[in-house]
């Protein structure tokens, strides 16, 4: 995997992941949502050439419900490294209100991913198989991104390191602002309720200010994730034409702001 993630505020820009589709959100939202595998691996393709470095990938099922299943996973995936060889891809194991702990743990172990992002409140839910989700991706090398809403779920994060339940190198954070603000609307502010240390930590945002709160996280050094899942607008209200829309106007800011 690359690893070409700022560090400083004095650094080159950071590294760029794209999120093009979530859990939740349909063509309906927005027809250049992708949803199908083709759809996936154009649009990653498209934003690969816009600069983004890595994708975070959601699957759904046949009736476009978001999916855990590791067949077409390793499907899409395989595509992805046939289409995208450069692009890395991280697998998301979100719950979205249809999955437990055992379901997300299935997923861990049939997919073998190198990189996938995991909730620790959605761990919590299960608090005995904790230690199992975590040893399970150290035994495999499968990188993990710890994904934090709030100050509490930080908390929670730094106790199970404390004691040894999320294992040693496991550092990886990615800080979610305004998932619970009102109309989850995201200011460059909700990035202060975080420690934010000095293990890599990355940062994704809500509604209009998505790209402000990204540049905000890049001066002080966190790397960056973009796309649909989060935002189809700009900070104007008008709808991105695509996810490489998007990608290519966050670059365009972080080299002004970085660099």
């Amino acid at each position: 995997m690359s690893d070409t993630r700022i560090k400083t505020e004095t650094s080159r820009r950071p590294y760029v992941l794209v999120a093009p589709n979530g859990a939740r959100r349909g063509r309906s939202d927005h027809p250049e949502l992708p949803v199908s595998i083709d759809q996936i691996v154009d649009t990653a393709r498209a934003c690969f050439e816009a600069g983004a470095q890595g994708l975070h990938l959601h699957i759904r099922d046949k009736q476009g419900q978001h999916s855990l299943d590791a067949g077409q996973y390793l499907e899409t995936m395989t595509e992805l490294r046939r289409s995208v060889p450069g692009m890395d891809v991280q697998i998301t194991t979100e719950a979205a209100g249809l999955f437990d702990v055992p379901a997300q743990l299935t997923c861990l172990e049939q997919v073998r991913p190198s990189w996938a992002s995991v909730s620790v409140r959605e761990i919590a839910r299960a608090p005995e198989l904790a230690p199992r989700v975590y040893e399970l991706c150290a035994e495999q090398e499968t990188r993990v991104q710890h994904i934090l809403y709030d100050a509490d779920d930080a908390a929670l994060l730094a106790q199970w390191q404390k004691v040894g339940i999320v294992r040693d190198g496991q550092v990886d954070r990615i800080l979610v602002l305004g998932r619970y603000s009102s109309g989850q609307q995201s200011s460059p502010k909700d990035l202060d309720q975080f420690p934010t240390g000095t293990s890599p930590w990355m940062v994704c945002a809500f509604g209009a200010q998505e790209h402000a709160c990204l540049v905000h996280a890049a001066r002080r050094g966190g790397d960056v994730r973009v796309g649909f899942e989060n935002s189809l607008t700009d900070q104007n209200g008008n709808l991105w034409k695509d996810n490489a829309a998007s990608v290519t106007a966050l670059i365009a800011m972080l080299e002004g702001a970085v660099e």
